[in-house]
């Protein structure tokens, strides 16, 4: 870990995000879905990682979050445990896994924490869901929350624009939060909501608000193909790129083509 800003090697619990809000200090959170990228994330000092039911927009190709399932979530959980040792480890529980009712939740939730040795799970949504957190909650199971813009949602909403601008729709945030953080999550994220609205929620609540495009807030998360530059048609405001490993691995990929089509490769020392 040496090189990055890790001060305490031990692995990240949930409690210990608890304690990184009371001492000021942020959480920064990262999406991982393989078990090459999860070992590169981790080791670069991530305390959290999601895998994000955006696996099914980044490595599946669908134009939203809702066709991915429980059996492929629990795939790309497994593998991203397989290559952590010190982050705190997230899924998502997909779309139609946890809105039937609370008994359905619950069973997909075992299921989920059972296969995958994950570490939590999040859910969307809060008062409408409240019952199943509680349950979920009960059993044992770490949660965290997510409120504002809920990509499961996006059919209800219509748009992925910018969530509770409105007062009643940010009265209603700050409601489900309390709700959230009463019911024992450990965590919530705030995704794509005014500024202001963030601050006052990470003031007003004693558990960790993660923000995602929300302004600043007790940590925050990004997608991880997104921050490298591997999706160059994706560019919210909110993104900032870190590398651009599309012109990267392009360039790569392109120049292996170009070695193999001219018998440069493989040479004298790269054969048997």
């Amino acid at each position: 870990m040496a090189g990055y800003l890790v001060e305490d090697a031990r692995k990240v619990t949930t409690h210990r995000l608890t304690e990184m809000k009371q001492q000021g200090k942020k959480i920064a959170m990262l999406t991982a879905y393989d078990y090459t990228m999860a070992q590169i994330v981790d080791g670069a000092g991530v305390d959290v990682i999601l895998v994000g039911d955006s696996a099914s927009n980044v490595m599946a190709g669908n134009m939203t979050t809702l066709p991915i399932t429980v059996d492929q979530m629990i795939y790309h959980a497994k593998s991203v445990v397989r290559g952590v040792k010190r982050a705190l480890v997230v899924c998502d529980m997909p779309f139609g896994s946890y809105q039937v009712n609370a008994s359905e939740g619950i069973t997909n939730a075992i299921r989920i924490m059972k296969e995958a040795h994950c570490d939590a799970l999040k859910l969307e949504g809060g008062e409408e869901i409240i019952e199943t957190v509680r349950t979920i909650l009960a059993a044992g199971i770490p949660v965290c929350g997510h409120l504002g813009l809920t990509p499961q949602s996006i059919n209800k909403f219509g748009t992925y624009a910018v969530r509770a601008k409105e007062e009643a729709e940010a009265e209603k945030l700050v409601h489900d939060a309390h709700l959230l953080a009463d019911a024992g999550c450990f965590a919530i994220v705030l995704e794509k909501i005014p500024a202001a609205l963030t601050e006052r929620v990470c003031r007003e609540v004693a558990v960790p608000i993660i923000g995602i495009g929300g302004g600043p807030a007790d940590g925050q998360v990004l997608v991880l193909h997104d921050m490298l530059g591997m999706n160059k048609g994706f560019s919210p405001k909110f993104l900032r790129r870190y590398a651009d490993l599309h012109s990267v691995m392009t360039d790569a990929i392109g120049q292996y083509v170009s070695d193999v089509k001219s018998c440069d490769f493989p040479n004298a020392e790269e054969q048997y």
